[in-house]
């Protein structure tokens, strides 16, 4: 079973939660591979983890942190991959976690679902593997809109839209 899912979790504590995530994707029979990094701990290990996960085909990726929660936004910084982020609660109901995992700067995208829910992450990558089997076609469509865009639709009337 190739491994398309990677799991990672900011600490062991964190474990507990993410374990849904993997008895999800075992139920599905995705490959996935699972590893404990701290975004505050040890970010150089997280930014090389990433470069494997970039240059090794795999497609998701699914990070759960409680409290300040970075590692999500980390992981996304350095990623073009669809990065789901699950708030673990911790301090503040999980409440820190979730606004730290979903208030992301513009142009760093992180997925985010609810406090604990690690199985509906594991649930929602199903359905992005789907779709990045048809990434190329999506890509080329996406692109050939734009330039259609661009090539016949004059400034002035993209700033009526």
């Amino acid at each position: 079973m190739d491994k398309k899912v990677a799991i990672v979790m900011g600490s062991e504590s964190d474990l507990k939660i993410m374990k849904g995530a993997c008895e999800v994707l075992e139920q599905f029979e995705v490959g996935f591979v699972v590893r404990i990094l701290s975004a505050h701990r040890t970010p150089e290990q997280v930014i090389s983890w990433v470069e494997e996960l970039n240059a090794n085909d795999y497609q998701v990726i699914i990070a759960g942190a409680g409290g300040a929660a970075h590692l999500a936004g980390v992981i996304a910084a350095h990623t073009i991959l669809p990065v789901i982020g699950v708030p673990v609660s911790s301090s503040l109901q999980g409440m820190d976690a979730l606004l730290s995992t979903v208030q992301m700067p513009g142009g760093i995208p992180v997925a985010a679902v609810g406090i604990d829910r690690s199985k509906n992450a594991a649930l929602w990558q199903k359905g992005l593997l789907i779709n990045l089997s048809h990434r190329r076609k999506i890509l080329f469509l996406c692109l050939a809109a734009h330039v259609l865009i661009m090539e016949f639709l004059p400034v002035s009337k993209l700033k009526e839209l």
